[in-house]
């Protein structure tokens, strides 16, 4: 209890000091959070404040990590818990920033033979470890709020997902009733998308979703704030579900 009353004071400290203007500007400059009312960006900038303090920055493949990354990233971040409970995804302790697409080892699995092959991503994310952004991926979804595709709200939906220590897509959750209606909405949205994927006639959600569980919500939570009204349209009980839990209806923003 102790430690949580520090960090409360340190936190309104922080939000006490004077706020730049160039800070500012930069939230501005977000496609996503030029949607908001005058209240729900002042409280985003808010929350981007501490983002931006609490966590270790670190430039990856000579990048030199700037306030524009910082706060581009970590006010895309806030979207995701500007109405939620939350503790600024304090188990994100840091974030590493390379310059563009990434390419990592993953297995690959040839019968009974599991050998390892390089692939190009643009973001990862473990439980309690750092996340993982391609600088280019977030200033192209920074620009574009509208082509379902934004690395931040992907990674750090992941986290959120994390938060019960399993990466099951199922975030925690508010009540008996919502961890029913969840599993039985993701349930049937997911089969569905795995079938559109094989069918070849996905429309609103990225076939990426179809992987697994996890990827699903993270897919998912891009779609709701990037194209809030063609999920609406399309899946109306899953745009339901991802605006009980994060208390936002972004459809009637843009």
């Amino acid at each position: 209890m102790i430690f949580g009353w520090f960090k409360r004071r340190r936190r309104r400290k922080l939000l006490a000091r004077r706020l730049s203007p160039q800070w500012v500007q930069l939230v501005e400059g977000i496609e996503m959070a030029g949607r908001l009312d005058r209240d729900e960006r002042s409280k985003l900038i808010d929350l981007a404040r501490v983002i931006v303090a609490e966590k270790l920055w670190t430039g990856c493949g000579e990048l030199e990590v700037t306030d524009e990354i910082k706060w581009t990233i970590a006010a895309q971040a806030a979207m995701l818990i500007l109405h939620i409970e939350h503790d600024y995804f304090a188990t994100v302790h840091e974030v590493l920033v390379y310059p563009s697409t990434m390419r990592v080892p993953q297995p690959v699995r040839e019968g009974v033979v599991v050998t390892q092959s390089d692939a190009a991503v643009l973001g990862l994310a473990s439980h309690r470890g750092p996340i993982v952004l391609a600088w280019d991926a977030v200033q192209r979804g920074a620009a574009n709020a509208d082509d379902g595709h934004n690395v931040v709200l992907h990674e750090f939906a992941h986290n959120l997902d994390f938060m019960d220590h399993a990466a099951d897509g199922t975030p925690p959750l508010s009540s008996r009733q919502m961890y029913r209606d969840w599993y039985r909405i993701m349930t049937r949205e997911y089969e569905a998308l795995v079938e559109d994927a094989e069918r070849g006639r996905a429309k609103v959600l990225d076939t990426y979703g179809a992987t697994n569980a996890a990827e699903f919500f993270a897919v998912s939570t891009e779609a709701f704030f990037e194209k809030p009204r063609q999920l609406k349209q399309h899946h109306a009980a899953l745009y339901g579900l991802l605006s009980d839990y994060y208390q936002q209806n972004p459809a009637h923003r843009s």
